[in-house]
């Protein structure tokens, strides 16, 4: 969600939501990544492409901050990137933050000005969904076939492991465990050998452990590898000779082989191995032999395209009306026994409302009734823990799930409506949003808790069509005819609703 209104298509174009010229950009732990791509009828190419190894891992400190040095090369290369973006209208760039970004603290202040160096919003994702989106974009670099794959992706400071068939990932895990990370861990003091790499290897042996068996009996038929530690390994393996269809476990043994004779980090000199990579290298690869290992693989094909191209697709699927985030709500609904109709009812009434008022309150983000929308649906999705409190179960389900689609920032925000849907009004939880946000999301919590509180009876043929005015945070509720006067218990609890508002900031006058 951000505060800004996407431009319209051109004349000439069809109506999409997704401009022509798309920009997706990786904020991952070892490398900053930015594709800038055409989009033609359903097609998808790329223009331009921009990687600058920032290794943002390697900065984060104890504290959950970045040290100095490493926020300010992240900037620098924010603000290069911001200069190719320069001009591209708002919602044609989407850029994700992954493992490291997950774990900077907010109050570090890192994500604000980063954003004002790129020019363009920064969303920060689960390691769940960035596998889901990893996926996305293999799945697409390959031929279509039947046959179910794994899928292996190594970063900075995760690895994510997907099993699916097609373009859709059935099962997703994200490993605390990358080429950066294990690099910092075992080979910091420049020395490689053969014990330290045994110990690398059973490190990622151990983060791989919890799920083994699942993924080794996924049914998956070929392995796929993706981004910079597996093209690296595939690009030394090749130019050496050991494989020349991308990684056998052969190839990996006489790899580890050759990097424990260079005895040090600084003297490994490779065939096909780039200087920016090579201080990651020897972790990149005791990650890649302990999932090779562990999960009985002999030989990985090697894909060109990974998260950020899954990010362009995904902005492809939600022009063409094909949402992830919409089967995830409709899949939460069902499996948390959600009234469906009562839930479609308040949805009515909370988009109904905001149309009235969407001009005068700048609701011009065109994720905001989607949001309302989706709320409303998972408003009382909390019940099927406990009635008593149920706004507070279904806020902390929202906020802690792995929702297909949604970013944190995104989710922060469902969970902030559905708690402040009913009882006391959660001004601490919007203001723990972003700044940009923070107002737009409270007036989208008004209108979900007026529209809950109309059904209150849950009566299936109630259609109160309510005008709803506002005048900043100035609000008035009105009813056709004398509806009001036949539902005195709905009049009560709006002059307790005006009483509870002000602690939004709100004043509600109905009648």
């Amino acid at each position: 969600m951000s505060n800004e209104q996407p431009a319209s298509a051109a004349p000439t174009a069809p109506q999409t939501a997704t401009p022509q010229t798309v920009a997706a950009i990786d904020l991952g732990s070892n490398s900053f990544h930015m594709i800038v791509a055409r989009i033609d009828q359903g097609d998808l190419q790329v223009v331009d492409r921009l990687r600058e190894p920032v290794r943002l891992g390697e900065g984060l400190t104890a504290d959950k901050d970045l040290r100095p040095e490493v926020t300010e090369r992240a900037l620098a290369c924010l603000g290069r990137f911001g200069q190719r973006l320069r001009g591209m209208r708002p919602g044609s760039v989407r850029a994700v933050g992954t493992n490291t970004l997950r774990q900077v603290s907010p109050e570090a202040g890192f994500m604000e000005r980063a954003e004002l160096a790129l020019g363009h919003p920064i969303e920060v994702i689960s390691g769940r969904e960035e596998a889901r989106l990893v996926y996305l974009g293999v799945s697409h670099g390959l031929a279509a076939g039947p046959e179910r794959r794994l899928v292996v992706d190594i970063g900075g400071g995760s690895t994510e492991l997907i099993v699916g068939e097609g373009f859709t990932a059935d099962l997703r895990e994200s490993l605390h465990m990358g080429c950066v990370g294990m690099s910092q861990r075992w080979f910091a003091e420049d020395k490689i050998t053969a014990r330290l790499m045994d110990k690398a290897e059973l490190t990622g042996a151990l983060e791989v452990r919890p799920v083994r068996e699942l993924f080794r009996g996924a049914g998956w038929v070929t392995a796929v590898g993706s981004s910079g530690t597996i093209k690296s390994i595939a690009t030394v393996v090749a130019a050496e000779g050991w494989s020349q269809d991308g990684i056998s476990a052969a190839s990996l043994e006489r790899l580890r082989e050759a990097v424990i004779a260079a005895g040090r980090v600084s003297s490994l000199s490779l065939k096909g191995l780039a200087d920016e990579r090579r201080p990651v290298f020897a972790g990149g690869l005791a990650v890649l032999r302990a999932v090779f290992t562990n999960l009985g693989i002999d030989h990985m094909q090697v894909s060109d395209e990974a998260l950020r191209e899954g990010l362009v697709y995904e902005m492809m699927g939600r022009s063409a009306h094909e949402d992830v985030r919409e089967r995830t709500v409709a899949t939460l609904t069902r499996r948390f026994g959600v009234d469906r109709a009562h839930a479609r009812r308040v949805q009515a009434t909370a988009l109904a409302l905001f149309r009235q008022v969407a001009a005068p309150w700048a609701l011009h983000d065109l994720d905001y009734p989607k949001f309302l929308g989706w709320a409303a649906r998972l408003h009382e999705v909390g019940v099927v823990i406990s009635h008593s409190q149920y706004q507070k179960h279904g806020g902390y389900l929202l906020r802690n799930a792995d929702l297909s689609g949604f970013t944190r920032q995104q989710q922060q925000v469902m969970a902030a409506l559905v708690l402040g849907h009913r009882r006391k009004f959660p001004i601490q939880e919007f203001l723990a949003l972003p700044r940009p946000i923070q107002g737009c999301a409270r007036r989208l919590c008004v209108l979900l808790r007026l529209a809950v509180l109309i059904h209150r009876g849950r009566t299936p043929n109630t259609k109160p069509r309510p005008r709803l005015v506002a005048e900043g945070d100035r609000l008035s509720l009105s009813f056709p005819g004398d509806w009001l006067a036949g539902h005195p218990l709905t009049r009560l609890e709006l002059e307790q609703e005006a009483q509870v508002l002000t602690a939004a900031g709100m004043t509600l006058e109905f009648g």
